[in-house]
């Protein structure tokens, strides 16, 4: 996927933050007991379906992102989209010199929504450390980057479980999002609850419940998707599905300004 910047052909790059955590177990065999640890992702469906539709993709992995989040608009400039998937405000706030040598950095936030306003775009997906998150902990509410999403952030634990799966409506067919986008759509089990901001346009919804809404911000765009990008709430089935890819793809094209 590639748009044309002057008479250049240039390719969409999209960077991806969080979509990783690191799992501990104790194993208990006996009087004896052992720890293992293991390292997980759940970026892959997502990377694969854009990167099979020619769309460049940098996993940021979230143990990265205190130290090498961009913190300056030079540097999200090397990107079209960022992707904000399951990883938590102070993980973007709180840079190692700040954390632990007490050192002034700047607000990553503040300078991501400068970087939306003067023409990039900015896609929030859904999961426990998505919006405010699991026990609230995520703490998007009142930052820059609640700002310029097309949703409103609830101050308290806004996951929604719904493991009988959830009916997907859609809203606006007609939409360049959903070119294409054959239903029906797969159940989803679970999303991020959230309000909206009155120029919204919302593209799908679960229930009474938006699903993927829409912004102008400046000369960027935004999108709310209130749904993993893969397991457990976006479950195979629906990353299997065709319209997954076409939606994700168009999705970011559109983010991008394409």
């Amino acid at each position: 996927l590639r748009h044309r910047v002057g008479k250049e052909i240039v390719m969409v790059r999209v960077l991806v933050a969080g979509e990783s955590w690191v799992s501990e177990s104790t194993h208990y065999k006996g009087f004896d007991a052992f720890q293992s640890v293991v390292f997980e992702t759940g970026v892959g469906p997502l990377k694969a379906a854009l990167e099979a539709n020619g769309i460049d993709v940098v996993h940021m992995p979230a143990h990265e992102v205190p130290e090498q989040f961009p913190a300056t608009v030079d540097a999200f400039n090397a990107y079209d989209v960022v992707i904000l998937s399951d990883i938590g405000a102070d993980s973007i706030l709180l840079h190692p010199d700040t954390w632990l040598r007490g050192k002034r950095t700047p607000n990553r936030l503040k300078v991501l929504a400068e970087w939306v306003r003067g023409g990039g775009g900015l896609l929030m997906a859904g999961g426990y450390m998505s919006f405010q998150g699991f026990e609230g902990k995520a703490m998007y509410r009142r930052t820059p980057v609640d700002e310029i999403l097309p949703s409103t952030i609830d101050p308290w634990d806004d996951r929604v479980e719904a493991p009988e799966g959830t009916e997907v409506t859609v809203v606006d067919a007609m939409h360049p999002v959903l070119a294409g986008v054959e239903g029906p759509w797969p159940s989803l089990l679970g999303y991020n609850r959230f309000g909206l901001k009155p120029d919204a346009h919302v593209l799908a919804s679960v229930g009474d419940d938006p699903l993927l809404a829409l912004h102008t911000e400046g000369a960027g765009r935004t999108a709310a998707w209130a749904s993993d990008i893969g397991p457990h709430w976006c479950p195979e089935d629906f990353v299997a599905w065709p319209g997954y890819a076409r939606l994700m793809t168009q999705l970011v094209r559109w983010l991008a300004g394409a």
